[in-house]
């Protein structure tokens, strides 16, 4: 039997949008610390204020996103907030003083939102049901490949040249984002639109989703110490200048292992990529942790790739599978709500934990609560066979 293929044009394009969305969003992420201190003169926990101002705003929208959808239209939606996003991005070429910057990152954690939702509600609905985990695998590869080209960029750009300079490459790559997604055809794209402007409590979060996007959040809030303070913490080290390389080796395991978990998800189930994947990122947190040579740096990054890069796309993918077709939107929304809540809590809990016990202690508290999360993984998962074990008897 012929599979149905999950390489379509409007995949492609929402690949490549969401693609040009994550560069800016990852470029910055791991530029602006440096920026705010070097350039605005600002603390840590200021400089760790910018990523969490971001998603706050991602945040208080986020469980909106779904009924923005149903009502305007997925595609339309792309559209508008990708257009807004682009003009956020142009806009850091001429807001200088801190507070200024604090409102732009807001402003534009909205349209980050709506954007992400409506091209990861879009994915959902064009991958093949039955191709549904390596399908969302292979558009969550787009992501992945801007976790490495972001801050590789970024960081290059700002050390070869000046801020100024990598502002406007990233706004270049913005607007070749935006007109991509002007390719993705409207004939192929049918779901079930909902126009109705009540809003109600299903609207807001998609209650099946939501034990699948809890755990989603805490492996965020692990994460939250790798996207914030890892160009910081390779300062300390004196490893600023692999800061590129680290990216470079996260988003290569996954690029060269997403292929492989994508089929184990669909043909054994989650728990085959799940629980080696949280093993693995536990490993890579306490190498990072330790590390003190530029091999060890690099080591960590493998092990983090491997563990973050099985675990996100996989979790994601039981959240759309947890309910309806028609409410993908309102699932993706549910668990990106959560996620950004993990990454905006853990960026500042963690900022606080380094102010006073030093970097090397955010990475250990990162791998302490991913080792809690698997140990509350098992025991859910051997509750669920008990049960099983007793309907059977």
């Amino acid at each position: 039997m012929k599979k149905e293929p999950i390489w379509t044009k409007s995949f492609i394009s929402l690949f490549s949008t969401n693609f040009s969305v994550f560069v800016v969003f990852y470029g910055l992420v791991s530029t602006l610390p440096l920026y705010a201190k070097d350039v605005l003169s600002r603390t840590d926990e200021e400089a760790g204020l910018l990523m969490t101002i971001f998603l706050l705003s991602a945040i208080i929208v986020r469980p909106f996103t779904g009924k923005i959808l149903d009502i305007v239209g997925k595609r339309k939606m792309l559209w508008i907030s990708l257009l807004f996003y682009l003009i956020c991005t142009i806009l850091y070429n001429f807001i200088q003083p801190f507070t200024g910057l604090l409102v732009l990152r807001f402003v534009q954690g909205i349209w980050f939102s709506i954007a992400t939702t409506a091209s990861g509600s879009l994915a959902a609905d064009n991958v093949p049901v039955k191709r549904r985990g390596a399908g969302l695998g292979y558009y969550t590869m787009s992501t992945n490949l801007a976790v490495v080209l972001g801050p590789f960029i970024a960081l290059f750009i700002m050390q070869t040249y000046s801020f100024d300079m990598l502002f406007i490459v990233m706004s270049v790559l913005m607007v070749i984002g935006a007109l991509t997604s002007l390719s993705i055809p409207a004939g192929e794209i049918s779901v079930k639109n909902d126009r109705k402007t009540k809003l109600a409590l299903g609207d807001l979060f998609e209650k099946s989703a939501m034990p699948v996007a809890f755990l989603g959040s805490l492996i965020a809030f692990s994460y939250a110490s790798v996207l914030s303070y890892l160009s910081i913490f390779a300062q300390e080290k004196n490893l600023l200048a692999f800061a590129s390389t680290f990216f470079f080796v996260f988003a290569a395991v996954m690029l060269l292992t997403r292929p492989f978990t994508g089929k184990v998800f669909d043909e054994k189930g989650p728990q085959f990529i799940l629980i080696p994947g949280m093993l693995l990122f536990i490993v890579g947190l306490i190498l990072l942790a330790f590390m003190d040579s530029a091999v060890l740096f690099l080591v960590a990054a493998a092990f983090i790739g491997l563990g973050y890069g099985a675990l996100v796309p996989s979790l994601q993918t039981l959240a759309v599978q947890s309910t309806k077709h028609e409410r993908s939107g309102y699932a993706t929304a549910t668990f990106f709500t959560l996620f950004d809540t993990g990454l905006a809590i853990g960026s500042y809990v963690l900022g606080l934990v380094a102010i006073h016990y030093g970097y090397q202690n955010v990475y250990l508290t990162s791998a302490a609560l991913v080792f809690l999360v698997f140990l509350g993984y098992l025991f859910i998962k051997w509750k669920q066979k008990g049960k099983e074990a007793i309907l059977n008897s």
